[in-house]
């Protein structure tokens, strides 16, 4: 029998209220650099403590043993789609987190603005994690030179700090490709390649890409630090089951990144438009606490602190975030879990393969009698190790959510 069938068939309306929690890239790894503690070990919080006597812990995979996620398939499993089975390209999430529509046929690519040397090698990939107002200017001067490439409409939008978003409009197209991104400093940028070497669509996509670059790169090689652009997801926008007929219930998104706002966007989340700090988001889920049965809240700056490898800043978000926990916890919700889409250990300044920890509380999630919420309770955990996709179900059972099976 197909799994997510019968969970279809066994799923109850209810009226309880469900609460996922992402603090990006959460998960860590002791070293003896670390003083074999994790940021999460080594920040002060209460809240979080609290919140561990009465929950269940576990490890989640996000994907499969070894295998690093992307934010993408990090999330999608979160929101309990198999992100073997559902893969979507960066680009595409990216893109409509940033409110862009995507018709058929259009091709979407994530981008980054990086600093190249005098021979194109990328010293780095995040030019020097340039202002918003960077960005935006650097796009508009792209926007504005280039509005065609071959036959295909270029369209082009900034995102946050670094990031922008490429889209391609016209006929014949496809993805995905291969990524224009070394994914490391002191490399060349590669040219994206067709993965399906058989479809005509894709190989078109290729040579406009390329022909973007021979076009674009002459536009800003005198903008230092942002002189180069790297891109990557470049694919299609993919058919996926949305979130509310799958799990019935109502879901809502808060999130400041596009990215996340996107990948909430491609499953039918509403996008909560405004909130710009964890408080500000905790606040908005109490405004919107009665129109909603399920709100996912995205925070971003554990993984960013994590990518720059800087151990402090990293154990100073997670705290940022438990002295904004009281907020969210004036209107506490049945059932809230609180994880990462993946690990971002400082030692690697990088997503990794290490399972993320999770917390699940409700009135019948039991308690682990474990004093705080960290990876070395986690292991200790009743849920044990697990597979990301399977949160959701995790979090409905605990909302009473499912019939019994059987007889």
């Amino acid at each position: 029998m197909n799994i997510d069938k019968l969970y279809s068939d066994l799923t109850l309306k209810t009226a309880a209220k469900l609460v996922l929690i992402v603090l990006d890239g959460l998960g860590d790894i002791a070293t003896k650099e670390q003083g074999y503690v994790t940021p999460l070990e080594a920040a002060t919080t209460p809240n979080l403590d609290a919140l561990a006597k009465d929950a269940a812990q576990g490890r989640m995979t996000p994907v499969a043993p070894g295998i690093t996620p992307g934010s993408g398939p990090g999330h999608l499993a979160l929101f309990g789609y198999d992100p073997l089975e559902f893969q979507v390209g960066r680009g595409v999430i990216e893109a409509l987190g940033l409110g862009l529509e995507l018709k058929a046929g259009d091709v979407a690519a994530r981008a980054n603005f990086c600093t190249l040397d005098s021979k194109g090698i990328v010293t780095d990939r995040r030019a020097g994690r340039i202002e918003t107002e960077v960005c935006e200017e650097l796009c508009d001067l792209l926007s504005k030179k280039i509005k065609k490439v071959g036959d295909a409409q270029v369209i082009i939008k900034a995102g946050k700090g670094h990031r922008f978003v490429v889209i391609l409009r016209g006929s014949g197209l496809e993805g995905p490709l291969t990524d224009a991104d070394p994914h490391q400093d002191g490399a060349l940028i590669p040219i994206a390649q067709p993965i399906n070497e058989k479809s005509a669509k894709a190989k078109k996509t290729a040579k406009l890409i390329k022909e973007f670059y021979r076009l674009a790169l002459p536009i800003i090689a005198k903008k230092k630090p942002a002189n180069g652009f790297l891109m990557r997801g470049i694919a299609h926008k993919p058919t996926i089951p949305l979130f509310e007929e799958r799990y019935r219930l109502k879901p809502a998104c808060i999130a400041v990144y596009p990215m996340y706002k996107g990948l909430a966007q491609l499953v039918g989340m509403t996008r909560l438009e405004g909130p710009q700090t964890i408080a500000g988001q905790f606040e908005r889920y109490l405004a919107e606490h009665d129109n909603y049965d399920f709100l996912f809240i995205h925070y971003k700056y554990t993984d960013m602190h994590g990518e720059d490898g800087n151990f402090e800043a990293k154990k100073k978000a997670i705290e940022e975030f438990d002295a904004a926990l009281p907020i969210l916890l004036q209107k506490k919700p049945d059932v809230i879990a609180i994880t990462g889409d993946h690990s971002t250990p400082c030692a690697l300044k990088g997503h990794s393969w290490h399972p993320q920890p999770v917390l699940l509380m409700s009135a019948y999630s039991g308690s682990d009698k474990l004093e705080r919420f960290n990876e070395t309770n986690a292991n200790r955990g009743s849920l044990g190790l697990f597979e990301a996709k399977s949160l959701m179900r995790f979090m409905q059972a605990n909302a009473k959510m499912f019939d019994k099976f059987g007889a």
